[in-house]
């Protein structure tokens, strides 16, 4: 039997959390569908301030819709360290064709043709947690 280790979360910056952000490359898309919660795996990438990710999942389910969120993170469970970002934000289905095939190839998905999607967020809010033992900073 193991003894817990105590932990804490420490909020960060907003620059700080959009550091964190750009130095990860898998996260979660989620978004309210039926009244249910729907978190899809995705890729990412920062870019002039703008979140660039590829999610497997139906343009149709994501247009029109005021905002989404993404969320990434780092946790190490053997010590329970790491962190955690949230950026929420409006968001557009790339389109251009151009610019769809750029991010197709730099962007690496998990599902090809009617489930998989391309967007630009640009985060208005971003939260940001760093999980740390009692008395780290």
């Amino acid at each position: 039997m193991t003894v817990p280790v105590a932990r804490r979360m420490v909020e960060v910056s907003g620059t700080e959390a959009l550091w964190l952000l750009e130095g990860a490359v898998h996260g979660r898309l989620v978004y309210v569908q039926r009244e249910n919660a729907v978190v899809r795996p995705a890729v990412h990438v920062l870019e002039y301030g703008r979140l660039i990710v590829r999610t497997p999942a139906q343009p149709v389910a994501l247009s029109g819709r005021a905002s989404l969120t993404y969320h990434a993170d780092e946790i190490r469970t053997a010590s329970g360290t790491g962190w955690t970002v949230t950026a929420t934000g409006p968001a557009k289905i790339i389109t251009d064709p151009d610019e769809a095939g750029h991010y197709r190839r730099t962007l690496p998905g998990w599902a090809h043709g009617p489930h998989d999607t391309l967007l630009r967020v640009q985060p208005q809010t971003v939260t940001g947690f760093r999980l740390v033992h009692p008395g780290a900073r």
